[in-house]
């Protein structure tokens, strides 16, 4: 019988799995031969103090490093440890009318960081999703309170009511109209029909831009961080003339919370929990499907491959969420800045998925209402409210939408929602509701810290939830990335902040997750919380091994030695395996080199500080800080990146550190260089040597930015002098101390 058949399948990637169990074991073997060969040496340099204490100062440096590495690269393992991939069968699914609903989250803050007409591409690609329009419920969040957002708004919901019914009509995928109208070739080209709704369809859409313009133009505010909480239905005619086809739309709902410049807001995990409690006024769907706002509806079918899953008996009572990937419009092939994030995207959330499923990720996921409010469907009539209005504040009705069996109160008539409850909804997204509440804390979408995905997600596995990876032919999502060094630097600097603040806290995962979760799961987490604190090590490197090479001072065995071949095992392991990992996912070998230059990039940089600045705000010393990436498009910045040329226009404090120990590595290099000549004896101080060569060479684009490119996008000479001169200062200390 066709009832029988499974919703999806999961498999095990069995060829990925073997070589990454030998990987493991190997290079594990070679690891714990370094750190037999570090402690004998430094405990026969102890025992006979033939070494100065600044050269013993270094070696336990590096030492540390190492051993820091390896840390990191232990927990890593996790994620190779049961990679798996899975098939939905959505023509499985049963019939519209007995599918679950579905609200849609988007946030947005800045009309001017995150375009209008971007943003509603992506709630009009969202209204427009495979599934039945009275069972989808569109939400978008403006935590600017902007009056552009608002009426640009009104005129996507005029735009849809022509694009809708054109994209059911000719089975469009492409359901962001910017996206559709930008490339050909999605539809039936070969009918006049169509070609003449299209090219009408195209009117409208210029329309719908020119309008939308406009009310930017004219707008007196753009944004306001001082405003009640405005909530709107949708609800707007067509203008005359224009009448487009009759057609059920999904609902389509405006939301502002209260915002005041002297109280906190929680950041998105804040906007995402008013949603969450007006859309379980209005509508109270079972699922949730939340999307940045410049991430559109790539492919229509992902709400239907997300109910394969939801709607799997075997997996669905403890299912959380169902994790796409991320994928973007604007990477080009070569991808420079690692925006794509194929590292993450592809080997952790598949390996992830082998465990107890991926990380949240804060959009481009489908959630259950039930895992976030912590209901398991058990609240029944005779339940203490009182105990719940502890949790989730006063508002009686939303208390009842927390019953499974209380249908949803979906608006059909704007007059009877303003009149009935708009008062109630404009309560539930005030900034005095959350107060002595539990929100944030014990439900919803946690507000510990700024990346509130990652801990909700973490919370939620903890508590004994899983989630699903699944990674369709057809993008499902597409974004726009950062394509600016200096956006993704200080978009990095933030997550990492985030991730320290957890990594120190009392969530610690390798503290309090182990009695919770399985072990390979904490170990991913714990992965992710401490794999910015790599900028340790990575200074380190960079630094002393150079000043030694320097003076001639060996800190690594030489060629002779049985254990050269160690550290040489171990950097050829390593990158070796990287290079299949890039190279098996459809990628090249330069995919590898650019990942290598930014880790180590944002290694001296957004690590860096933002390990300082979560630990700062973990002891109070700052707060916490959330600015939107700028998706406005620069035509400059584009050109340079499609072109493969880094753009150093950036913060002095990112492109000074980089500058400096490329300098330190340059100078360092040639000076042991001349005493390799001048000596003749280079085994000694190869591996210094070699390190710095590969510095150099990954980091070439830098050297190119301070000493050949001419153009707006090279290192300022600023910059290059004040790096020039850190380095010297760095070299002449290294080297009175080592002199000492």
């Amino acid at each position: 019988m066709e009832d029988s058949l499974p919703l999806n399948l999961c498999q095990v990637k069995k060829s990925s799995l073997v070589i990454n169990r030998l990987y493991t074991s190997l290079h594990s073997i070679a690891l714990l031969a370094l750190i037999f060969y570090r402690t004998s040496t430094l405990l026969e340099i102890t025992k006979t103090g033939n070494k100065s204490m600044p050269f013993v100062l270094f070696y336990v440096l590096v030492f540390a490093s190492e051993l820091i590495l390896s840390f990191i690269w232990l927990l890593n393992q996790a994620y190779l440890w049961r990679p798996v991939y899975r098939t939905v069968f959505p023509e499985r699914l049963p019939e519209d009318d007995k599918l679950p609903a579905i609200d849609v989250f988007i946030c947005t803050a800045d009309p001017t960081r995150e375009p209008s007409v971007q943003v509603m591409n992506t709630v009009i690609s969202a209204m427009a999703l495979d599934y039945p329009a009275n069972k989808l419920h569109v939400y978008l969040s403006d935590d600017g309170g902007s009056p552009v957002t608002l009426g640009a708004m009104r005129e996507a919901w005029n735009f849809a009511r022509f694009w809708l019914p054109f994209c059911r009509k000719y089975g469009i995928q492409t359901s962001s109209p910017e996206a559709y109208f930008s490339v050909a070739g999605d539809g039936n080209v070969s009918s006049k029909e169509f070609t003449a709704e299209k090219e009408k369809i195209k009117e409208e859409y210029d329309v719908f831009k020119e309008r939308v313009n406009k009310i930017k133009e004219n707008a007196t505010t753009i944004i306001s961080k001082n405003h009640p909480s405005i909530i709107e239905v949708i609800r707007r005619p067509a203008d005359n003339g224009r009448e487009p086809d009759k057609a059920e739309m999904p609902l389509l709902v405006y939301v502002s919370r209260e915002k005041r410049p002297s109280q906190p807001h929680n950041f998105k995990a804040g906007a995402l929990n008013v949603l969450l409690r007006v859309s379980g006024l209005l509508s109270n769907s079972p699922h949730i499907l939340a999307l940045d706002c410049d991430m559109y509806c790539n492919d229509p079918a992902s709400a239907r491959q997300a109910m394969c899953f939801h709607l799997d008996s075997e997996i669905s009572p403890k299912l959380a969420f169902v994790q796409f990937p991320h994928n973007f419009h604007n990477i080009s092939d070569n991808d420079i800045y690692d925006s794509q994030l194929r590292t993450f995207f592809t080997n952790q959330w598949y390996g992830m998925d082998g465990i107890t499923g991926p990380i949240n990720c804060g959009t481009c996921f489908y959630i259950t209402r039930e895992a976030l409010c912590e209901t398991s469907g058990s609240i029944q009539e005779d339940t203490n409210v009182g105990q719940l209005r502890k949790i989730f504040g006063p508002s009686n009705e939303f208390i009842k939408s927390l019953n499974r069996k209380i249908k949803s109160n979906i608006i059909k008539d704007e007059a009877r929602f303003s009149s009935a409850l708009l008062q109630e909804s404009q309560c539930l997204a005030s900034l005095s509701y959350e107060r002595d509440t539990q929100w944030g804390k014990e439900a919803s979408f946690r507000y510990f810290s700024v990346v509130e995905d990652y801990f909700t997600g973490f919370l939620l596995h903890c508590k004994g939830w899983n989630s699903v990876y699944y990674n369709p032919q057809r993008p499902p999502f597409l974004g726009t990335a950062s394509t600016n060094l200096g956006e993704m630097l200080v978009q990095n600097t933030r997550w990492t902040a985030g991730l320290i603040e957890v990594a120190i806290s009392k969530y610690s995962p390798i503290i309090y997750g182990p009695s919770r979760m399985p072990i390979l799961a904490c170990m991913c987490y714990a992965q992710l919380a401490y794999y910015p604190f790599g900028f340790i090590p990575f200074w380190c490197l960079s630094i002393i091994p150079q000043l030694c090479l320097a003076q001639g001072i060996p800190l690594y065995p030489e060629i002779s030695n049985p254990f050269f071949m160690v550290f040489v095992y171990l950097f050829l392991s390593s990158n070796l395996k990287h290079i299949q990992e890039a190279l098996s996912a459809g990628h090249s070998i330069r995919t590898w080199m650019h990942e290598q230059r930014m880790w180590m990039i944002k290694s001296v940089t957004c690590y860096f500080y933002g390990s300082l600045n979560g630990i700062m705000e973990k002891i109070g010393m700052r707060e916490a800080s959330f600015l939107p990436t700028d998706k406005a498009e620069d035509e400059g910045r584009t050109k340079l990146y499609k072109s493969g040329m880094f753009d150093f226009r950036a913060p002095g404090m990112f492109i000074i550190p980089m500058c400096t120990l490329v300098i330190l590595n340059i100078v360092s290099l040639l000076i042991g260089a001349v005493k390799i000549i001048h000596t003749r004896n280079y085994g000694e101080i190869f591996i210094q040597a070699f390190i710095s060569f590969f510095i150099i060479v990954v980091q070439y684009p830098v050297i190119e930015g301070i000493f050949f490119r001419k153009d707006y996008g090279r290192i300022p000479k600023s910059a290059s002098l004040l790096s020039t001169m850190l380095a010297g200062i760095i070299l002449s200390l290294g080297s009175l101390v080592l002199i000492y």
